[in-house]
C-alpha cells in the first residue's frame, strides 16, 4: 500500500516536469532541427514538432487538440507542413534537437544516476496514464522509449505533460471558458504566458482579446483593471481543482514518496535549465 499524496503534489510534479518538457520549443536546437526541413519560424516548427505524433492530420485537429491557437493561424501552415517534412521526419528530429538541447543546458547531469532515477520514476507514473478521450496523449504513447535517460525522462515528461493537458481541454470546457477566454484567465494569474506572448504565438489580435476581456468583465470574473475578481480566482482554482482530478492515476500509482522525489530531481535539472537560460525573460507575466 502507497501513502496517500499530500494535496497538489500530483500538480507540483507536473509543474517542475511540464517546463522540462516544453524547452525545447524555445532552443536554438530545436529550429534549427526544423529549419533544415523546410519549417522555418516557430509556428510551423511548433505545430509539427507537437502534432506529428498524430500522423499528417489537418488543421482542424491539431485546432482541437491544442484549444488556445485560433483556427486561422494553424490552418496558414498546416496540412501545408506535412509537404516539407513527413511527420516521422519530423519526430527524428524533435528528438536531435531535444538530445543536443538538454546536453546543452544540463551538462554533465545527462549521464547522472540520477537522471536515471529520475527517468525511471516518470516512466513509472506514465504507466497510468489512459488514452481514451485523450488524443494528444494517446498518440505519443504509441513512440518507443529512447533508451538514453534523459530522453527517456524527457519522453515520460511528454507523456504526462499531455495527458494533463488533454484533461484540462475538458476542464476548460466545463467551465465555459472558451480559447482566448481560457488565455486571458491565465496569463491574469500571473503563471500564463504574457499578452506580447499569446498574441505572438496563438494567433489572436488584439481585439480578439479585448473582446475577450470584455466578455470575462460582464461575467464578473475580471474587474476593471482586468484583474482576476474573487469570482475569478474561485473559477480558476475549481479550474485546477477539476485538471487535478482528471490527472490523479499517474501520480497516485507512483506513490506518496515517488512523486516527492521525482519533484525534487525534476525540479533540480529544471533550476539548471532555466540558469541556462531555456526561456525568453519576458515569457511569463501578465503584461
Amino acid at each position: 500500500m502507497t501513502s496517500p499524496l499530500p494535496a497538489k503534489a500530483g500538480r507540483r510534479c507536473h509543474n517542475v516536469l511540464n517546463p522540462l518538457h516544453s524547452t525545447h520549443y524555445f532552443s536554438p536546437e530545436f529550429a534549427k532541427e526544423m529549419g533544415a526541413l523546410g519549417l522555418d519560424g516557430w509556428s510551423p516548427a511548433y505545430f509539427a514538432g507537437r502534432s506529428a505524433a498524430m500522423g499528417a492530420v489537418g488543421a482542424g485537429t491539431v485546432a482541437a487538440t491544442y484549444y488556445n491557437f485560433k483556427y486561422e493561424l494553424i490552418a496558414a501552415h498546416v496540412p501545408a507542413i506535412w509537404e516539407s517534412a513527413s511527420p516521422e521526419e519530423v519526430l527524428a528530429g524533435r528528438l536531435r534537437a531535444v538530445d543536443a538541447n538538454l546536453r546543452r543546458m544540463l551538462g554533465e547531469a545527462v549521464g547522472s544516476a540520477e537522471m536515471a532515477e529520475a527517468a525511471r520514476l516518470a516512466l513509472t507514473a506514465a504507466e497510468a496514464c489512459t488514452r481514451h478521450a485523450r488524443p494528444l496523449y494517446a498518440a505519443h504513447a504509441d513512440l518507443p522509449v529512447p533508451e538514453e535517460p534523459h530522453l527517456a525522462l524527457w519522453h515520460a515528461a511528454t507523456l504526462l505533460r499531455e495527458h494533463r493537458g488533454d484533461g484540462h481541454i475538458a476542464a476548460l470546457l466545463d467551465a465555459g471558458l472558451g480559447p482566448v477566454e481560457a488565455l486571458v484567465t491565465h496569463t491574469a494569474t500571473g503563471k500564463g504566458f504574457s499578452v506580447k506572448w499569446n498574441i505572438e504565438t496563438r494567433g489572436w489580435n488584439r481585439a480578439e482579446w479585448d473582446a475577450a476581456v470584455a466578455s470575462l468583465q460582464d461575467r464578473g470574473l475580471l474587474d476593471a483593471e482586468r484583474e482576476l475578481t474573487a469570482a475569478g480566482k474561485e473559477l480558476r482554482t475549481e479550474l485546477e481543482l477539476v485538471t487535478d482530478r482528471l490527472d490523479a492515476a499517474p501520480y497516485e500509482h507512483l506513490g506518496a514518496a515517488g512523486v516527492e522525489r521525482l519533484t525534487e530531481l525534476a525540479g533540480g535539472f529544471l533550476m539548471t535549465a532555466l540558469g541556462a537560460g531555456a526561456f525568453p525573460a519576458d515569457l511569463i507575466g501578465k503584461d
